[in-house]
C-alpha cells in the first residue's frame, strides 16, 4: 500500500456510499477508495451517519444504560450463555456471560424473546428503528465493497434476508445491545492485563481475540474501548475519537469466505478498564449483517469478476455448517497472508482493484513450473482478456469446467457467443484460467499473448500424466 496508505482510520459519509443509477460519481469513487483502503490497512473504518440518525443511535445508548442498570446484580442460571454456536440464529432477549463481564440484549425481528421469570420486562427502546437504520447502512457498505471488488451490483442478495421479511420469517441478522463491566454486575472479573506503549495497564476480557462470523458488523459505543488488529499486527483503538453520529464498521468471517479471502476479517477485543466512577459500564449497539442459514457461501461472483480463487475456497460451504464450525484465530494473526488492494484511478475514471504482491522468498527459491504457469495465466487474463471484454461491453461469467467440456463442441452452448466475441482459443474450456488444466493454460496463453511460448521441457513437465507421448508426437 505504499503511496496510497492512510495515516489513520478512514472516515466515510454514509450518504456518499449509496449507489445511484448511471456512472459512479467522483464522491462515490473517492468514498469507496477510502473505505477499501481503511479496511485493508486497519480492518475497520468510520462511518458518518446523518445528524438525525446520530440522534437515534445516541437515544438507543441512553436507553441501554437504563435497561442494564435496572438488571439484577447476577443473572439467573437460564440467562447465562456460553456463546453456543448451534444457537447462532436463535438468540433473542437478555443473556449474560459472566466470564467476559458482559451482558447482551439481542433484538431479532421475527423471534419473540423468552419470558422472564421476574415478570414483565421492557426491552431497550427504539430497537426496531435502530435495526432498520443499521441494516440498511450495512447493505450499502456491502455493495460499496462489491464495487471495489469489481463485482456486479448487489451480488450477495441471494444469501441475505428478504427486505422486508416475509410472513413467519426470522431475521438472520441481529442487533445486539451490549454492556461491559457494569459495576453492579457481579461476574468473576478475571481478565487479562496488557501494558500499552505509554506504560498504562489496560484490562481486556479473557477471550482476548475475537472474530465475528458476520458479513459486516456496525458498532456504536458510548465510550472508547474497541481495539482492532491492523495489517501490521498492531492493536489499534478504533473508536477513540468518534463523533456523536459516527460508528465503526468491520468485516467478518462470512465475507472473508464469500470473497475467497480478498476481504480479511477483523480481529478485535474490547477494553473494559477505566470504569471507575461509571455507574453504567460500557454500552454499545452492534448490528451484525448475517447470511441466511439455509444458503451457502461460494465464490462464484469472484470467479465471474476474474479473481483467482484458491483451493480452500473452491467448494460452496453451507452457512449453517460455517457458523457452527470453529475458526482458529491463530491463522488470522499473520495479516501479510491477506490480499490487499490499492485503487488507482484510470484515465476513464474507473477504479480497478489491484492485488498487492505478497512478500515471500520467491527471489531465493524459484517457483515450481505449475505455479509460474498459473501466475502467467492470471496476468494475461487481467491485462489482455479483461481489456477485450471491457471494450466490447461483455461481462465475463465463466463456466464450470466439467460442464464446459461439452460446451466447446457445440455452437448453441451458453458460452459460445462470449467465446467468439473475445477470441477464446478453440478447444479450451471457458473457465477461469486459474482452473484450467495445465495443457489448456498453455493454449490460453499462446492465444492471447503473441510470442509467448513455453520451453519444451517446461511443457512436458506441466502436461498431465498419460499425455506426454501424445504431446511429443504433436510437436514432432
Amino acid at each position: 500500500m505504499a503511496g496510497n496508505s492512510l495515516p489513520s482510520l478512514g472516515r466515510v459519509k454514509l450518504c456518499d456510499l449509496i449507489a445511484c443509477e448511471g456512472l459512479p460519481s467522483d464522491s462515490y469513487k473517492l468514498s469507496v477508495s477510502t473505505l477499501s483502503q481503511s479496511l485493508a490497512q486497519y480492518s475497520a473504518a468510520i462511518i458518518q451517519f446523518p445528524s438525525s440518525d446520530g440522534a437515534l443511535l445516541r437515544s438507543g445508548l441512553d436507553s441501554a444504560h437504563l435497561y442494564f442498570h435496572q438488571r439484577a446484580s447476577y443473572p439467573a442460571a437460564d440467562m447465562i450463555h456460553n456463546n453456543e454456536s448451534r444457537e447462532w440464529c436463535k438468540t433473542s432477549g437478555y443473556y449474560a456471560d459472566p466470564q467476559q463481564w458482559q451482558e447482551t440484549y439481542d433484538f431479532r425481528p421475527g423471534l419473540t424473546p423468552p419470558e422472564s421469570n421476574s415478570g414483565l420486562e421492557f426491552p431497550p427502546a427504539g430497537l426496531p428503528d435502530i435495526f432498520s437504520l443499521l441494516g440498511k447502512a450495512a447493505r450499502d457498505i456491502l455493495d460499496a465493497i462489491s464495487f471495489y471488488l469489481n463485482l456486479r451490483s448487489s451480488p450477495f442478495t441471494e444469501i441475505l434476508d428478504n427486505v422486508p421479511l416475509r410472513s413467519r420469517e426470522i431475521s438472520s441478522s441481529v442487533l445486539s445491545v451490549c454492556c461491559y463491566g457494569r459495576p453492579s454486575f457481579q461476574g468473576p472479573q478475571h481478565h487479562n492485563l496488557t501494558t500499552q506503549e505509554d506504560g498504562q495497564l489496560v484490562m481486556f476480557s479473557d477471550h482476548e481475540h475475537q472474530v465475528d462470523k458476520s458479513l459486516i458488523t456496525l458498532v456504536k459505543s458510548d465510550k472508547a474501548g474497541l481495539h482492532v488488529r491492523d495489517f501490521h499486527g498492531r492493536w489499534v483503538l478504533v473508536d477513540g475519537d468518534l463523533g456523536p453520529q459516527e460508528a465503526i464498521v468491520y468485516p467478518g468471517l462470512a465475507l472473508y469466505q464469500a470473497t475467497a479471502g480478498y476481504v480479511g476479517p477483523a480481529l478485535h477485543r474490547t477494553e473494559i478498564s477505566n470504569m471507575q466512577g461509571n455507574m453504567y459500564g460500557r454500552c454499545s449497539l452492534a448490528f451484525k449483517l448475517m447470511p441466511k442459514s439455509m444458503t451457502s457461501l461460494n465464490c462464484s461472483e469472484m470467479r465471474a469478476a476474474g479473481h483467482g480463487v484458491e483451493a480452500q475456497f473452491q467448494l460452496p460451504v453451507p452457512v449453517d455448517d460455517f457458523m457452527q464450525r470453529s475458526h482458529p484465530t491463530e491463522q488470522l494473526f499473520n495479516r501479510n497472508n491477506f490480499p490487499s488492494f490499492n485503487f488507482p484511478t484510470a484515465q476513464d475514471g474507473s477504479m480497478k482493484p489491484l492485488m498487492r504482491r505478497r512478500k515471500n522468498n520467491s527471489r531465493c527459491k524459484p517457483l515450481p513450473p505449475s505455479k509460474r504457469l498459473r501466475l502467467e495465466a492470471q496476468r494475461v487474463l487481467k491485462e489482455r482478456v479483461q481489456d477485450i471484454a471491457d471494450k466490447k461491453g461483455i461481462k465475463l461469467r465463466f463456466c464450470n469446467l466439467k460442464e464446459c467440456e461439452s460446451h466447446i463442441h457445440t455452437l448453441d452452448s451458453p458460452c459460445a457467443n462470449t467465446r467468439m466475441e473475445i477470441g477464446w482459443p478453440p478447444g479450451v474450456p471457458f473457465v477461469h484460467p486459474h482452473d484450467l488444466p495445465n495443457k489448456a493454460k498453455i493454449g490460453f496463453l499462446e492465444a492471447y499473448e503473441p510470442g509467448w511460448t513455453a520451453t519444451h521441457d517446461m511443457e512436458l513437465s506441466l502436461i498431465e500424466p498419460g499425455q506426454a507421448s501424445q504431446h511429443s508426437a504433436n510437436c514432432n
